[in-house]
């Protein structure tokens, strides 16, 4: 029996089909009988998997038996001949993929052809916008309709599609955190990886593939000069995006950029998602500087205006990401949209046997028993991801001399709460949305809460969060360091006492306002000072700031944020070309991103210490001689 094209191409689609458990879940529900929902509408943002998710369930359909009819808006030039379909197949399955293309044909569906099917059939409606509110508003389509959002794949899933399309393994992790699990981003980047190695150069041209398609649409300047302004901000709420315009009324463009399948909302505004707010942000930022710098003037002086309300610790993590490239709290603050997710709430006692699984697996047996002693005494507060499972956790307790932990035994007179435990059950402790969401959690609680006489955080290592520490004033406190087991642990501190709530979160903000502050003086610099200039600035590069006292600032007369981007653009030539791809990657793991340590930078790449350090002096040399040419 021979095998037709068709079967081929269904074979095909079906193996390059991963993860979308809770989607298929949700139709194996919808195809059956007692089921109350009959109608599922998807809807994300374009590239996210649709139209892959729809094959799926055709192919599902298929094998239980059921009559598929697919709609396809991309094949349709209107409304006529489709009241001539035969919707009266017993148990249909009728599937539309982009019905935002056809003027008009979700407004059919819903008042002329659904109605017509037979009580087992089963309807999908897919499209980039939201479902119209009249779907949830209707008592009778209410209770036949479930609200489908379509977002990127998860990591485990992310890493296997690549796997898949053979992208090599060493590949894999820089991929995954480039696209953030965007279906249609990481089968570019496949795409790139089969003609030549992945980099940062080549990011830039999945970058600008993705941009095309997340803006085809937009109807006027203004309207995309509303979506550039919302790319800049954490979140955008009407009043904001007035201000970052210079309009008195935005309602409309408000109404508009909320509909938009790339634009998320949530309770502190709208966000558009991670890819689509990168490669805007990228785009408007060669395209037309001095607007993004008008944008960014513009916020800032919205946010100084609300400085002074009861949302404070909120207006403080938005001054914080709009000088996300010069503060030391940049690395943190920039995956913050990711975190629209996840909520925070009490243990279930499932939920206080993972989180003490997690302290053995990342602290060892010790650090477990002494978790499991103040779990018994105070309340922990998990952190549940989008499906409702715990994703990590942090316990904040009333500190007393205990003699049972380290931790507490010499603890200074006075009322202190102590961050004793905190992490993403996954990756622990690194920069990661469920990091940022506990740490803008503890923000609130230190401006809203009942104000103890000190804080006290607790971490794994110091090196990583010493410049962060200090920058929102929480210095290092190697007095109150403990041992548990064999590992010791840093502890960093605030005395609310000396700096209160109020003055703590005032100077912050200014702190971050002011980084660029000093002027730029002409100096001129010989090849030599130079590259000295250079390689202190690339020790220095990970502190807020680290660039403020450059001489080449004055030699290149670029402010701190130039000089910083310049950084950015000459390690991208670097990455670009096969030559330096080694000494790229030393560089960027040693001082553009940082590991901890550079023997756990030369064990990220895979080097023997000897080598590492011969490609970290490669690097610096290249980099050095890059720059120069640059400059001259």
């Amino acid at each position: 029996m021979s095998t037709r094209l068709g079967d081929r191409l269904a074979a095909a689609r079906q193996r390059g089909f991963v993860g979308r458990r809770r989607e298929l879940a949700a139709f194996d529900d919808l195809l059956d009988p007692a089921a109350p929902a009959q109608v599922l509408l998807v809807h994300g943002a374009g590239g996210v998997g649709k139209t892959a998710l729809l094959h799926r369930y055709a192919a599902l359909a298929g094998q239980a038996g059921r009559p598929v009819l697919w709609l396809d808006g991309h094949e349709l030039t209107g409304l006529a001949g489709l009241d001539e379909l035969d919707l009266d197949a017993g148990g249909l399955v009728l599937l539309v993929d982009t019905v935002e293309r056809v003027p008009g044909l979700d407004r059919w569906l819903r008042r002329e052809a659904l109605p017509r099917l037979p009580a087992d059939a089963a309807v999908v409606i897919a499209g980039r916008d939201r479902p119209e509110p009249v779907w949830r508003a209707d008592p009778g389509w209410r209770e036949l309709v479930r609200l489908l959002p379509l977002g990127n794949l998860d990591h485990e899933d992310g890493l296997r599609l690549l796997a898949d399309r053979g992208v090599p393994e060493e590949e894999r992790e820089a991929a995954l955190e480039f696209t953030r699990g965007h279906p249609l981003a990481l089968a570019l980047v496949a795409d790139v990886s089969a003609q030549r190695r992945f980099s940062a150069g080549s990011a830039h041209e999945v970058m600008a593939e993705l941009l095309r398609g997340f803006v085809e649409t937009v109807p006027t300047p203004l309207h995309r000069r509303a979506l550039e302004a919302c790319a800049q901000v954490l979140a955008t709420t009407e009043p904001l995006l007035e201000a970052l315009l210079g309009l008195d009324d935005a309602g409309d463009l408000f109404s508009w950029l909320r509909g938009l399948s790339i634009v998320e909302y949530g309770a502190r505004g709208l966000f558009p998602h991670d890819l689509a707010r990168d490669a805007l942000a990228a785009e408007l930022a060669w395209r037309d500087p001095d607007g993004c710098e008008q944008i960014r003037h513009r916020a800032a002086a919205y946010y100084r205006r609300q400085f002074t309300g009861p949302a404070r610790h909120a207006v403080l993590l938005d001054f914080v990401y709009l000088h996300r490239a010069t503060s030391a709290l940049g690395p943190f603050v920039t995956g913050y949209p990711q975190t629209s997710g996840l909520s925070a709430d009490r243990p279930t006692r499932a939920e206080l046997g993972t989180i003490v699984s997690w302290v053995r697996k990342h602290e060892g047996d010790d650090s477990a028993r002494l978790c499991e002693h103040w779990l018994s005494r105070h309340q922990a507060t998990v952190i549940r991801g989008r499906d409702g499972t715990a994703a990590g956790f942090f316990l904040l307790i009333d500190a007393v001399p205990d003699r049972a932990d380290p931790a507490t035994r010499d603890l200074p007179p006075g009322r202190t709460r102590m961050v004793r435990f905190w992490m993403d059950g996954r990756c622990y402790q690194e920069p990661s949305p469920v990091q940022l969401f506990i740490t803008t959690h503890l923000f609130r609680s230190y401006l809203t809460g009942d104000c103890p006489d000190r804080t006290l955080l607790t971490f794994a290592a110091a090196e990583p969060w010493a410049a962060g520490c200090a920058h929102v004033d929480f210095p290092r406190l190697e007095s109150a360091d403990f041992t548990v087991g064999e590992h010791t642990y840093a502890v960093f501190g605030h005395d609310w006492r000396a700096v209160p709530p109020q003055i703590w979160v005032a100077r912050l903000a200014e702190r971050d306002a002011l980084i660029e502050a000093a002027p730029v003086v002409r100096q001129a610099l010989g090849e030599d000072e130079f590259g000295q200039a250079v390689r202190a600035d690339l020790r220095a590069y990970g502190r807020a700031d680290g660039l403020r006292d450059s001489p080449l600032l004055g030699a290149l007369e670029l402010g701190e944020r130039d000089l910083r981007a310049l950084f950015e653009e000459v390690a991208a030539q670097l990455a670009a070309s096969p030559r330096d791809l080694k000494a790229h990657r030393a560089l960027h793991h040693t001082f553009l991103r940082p590991a901890r340590t550079q023997a756990d930078a030369a064990a990220l790449l895979g080097l023997p210490t000897t080598t590492y350090r011969r490609h970290l002096a490669l690097a610096e040399a290249r980099f050095v001689e890059l720059l120069w040419q640059r400059a001259h």
